[in-house]
């Protein structure tokens, strides 16, 4: 593994590497409240096969950004994530937020996306459609609301961000979170100002979230044809996430049509730590039949 900081007109960006330059590049974008540290385990497994590239995305990490929620919008973060593609084509996989990058990637820049792999993320329209009908993604979503408090940065970190630890691993399989790889993410949340600019991408987020019980009605209409994700594309899901429900990956097909679903019955939201052989074969496999599709 090596690092890099590659320049942006906001800011370096750091980013991990690994596997050969020559090899095809696969671009790994972690999500909240992770960093690029995060796809240690699942790179490892891909190295012969791809250059893998692991930014810090904005406001995480040894990336940094400031203190304004402009910054953290997609397109925004988007923006960034061309820097580092550098308009050559490339794989990318996304988890979580780092899924709400790769899809808007995907939909704005075809030419270059070649295929999108997604663990556990979600399209924004299906996605916004579970949120705002007050049924069970609604109640899922609820700590959404929570981050998007003012100060909520400052409640999390306390403790020594034990109230972050446990809305990180609520009603999931969080035994991998410990001894070094622990110490590793308090260093980098603690850096300053960080789990703040952190918390912006919910605050820079349009996603509307329903009261439980109370569906919201008047939602924009969302353009389709601005949506679609025309390359190939892998869902990988992990059967027991909590946060993120399947629901919310229903009808996704309306939106890529070359669509493969794969999910990993013993893991949940965290899958890139629980398992990654799996997650690995699945990856590899589909990408060799792509080939030869």
């Amino acid at each position: 593994m090596r690092t890099s900081f590659i320049d942006t007109p906001k800011g370096p960006i750091f980013a991990r590497h690994w596997g050969d330059e020559s090899l095809p590049r696969l671009l790994l974008l972690h999500g909240f409240p992770e960093y690029s540290g995060a796809w240690e385990e699942l790179a490892q497994r891909l190295k012969h096969k791809f250059h893998c590239i692991a930014p810090d995305q904005r406001g995480y990490g040894q990336t940094g950004g400031p203190d304004d929620v402009s910054a953290y919008t997609t397109s925004s973060l988007v923006k960034d994530m061309l820097h580092v593609i550098d308009d050559k084509p490339i794989t990318v996989l996304g988890h979580d937020w780092g899924a709400a990058v790769a899809y808007g990637l995907a939909m704005s820049k075809p030419d270059l996306v070649q295929k999108l792999i997604i663990a556990n993320g979600v399209h924004p329209a299906p996605f916004q459609r579970e949120m705002a009908s007050g049924g069970p993604q609604s109640v899922a979503s609820q700590y959404i609301l929570s981050l998007r408090r003012a100060g909520s940065e400052d409640h999390y970190a306390q403790d020594n961000y034990a109230r972050l630890q446990t809305l990180f691993s609520a009603k999931m399989d969080f035994d991998w979170f410990c001894g070094e790889k622990r110490a590793q993410y308090l260093t980098e949340w603690s850096r300053p100002g960080r789990l703040k600019t952190m918390i912006h991408w919910y605050r820079a987020s349009p996603l509307k979230v329903a009261v439980p019980g109370e569906p919201i009605t008047d939602l924009p209409e969302l353009p389709k044809d601005r949506l679609m994700i025309r390359c190939p594309h892998l869902l990988i899901w992990g059967a027991g996430d909590t946060a993120l429900l399947p629901e919310s990956t229903k009808g996704l097909e309306e939106y890529a049509p070359i669509l493969t679903r794969i999910t990993i019955p013993e893991a949940d939201h965290w899958l890139a730590h629980q398992k990654p052989d799996e997650m690995a074969t699945a990856i590899l496999n589909w990408v060799e039949d792509a080939k030869s599709a």
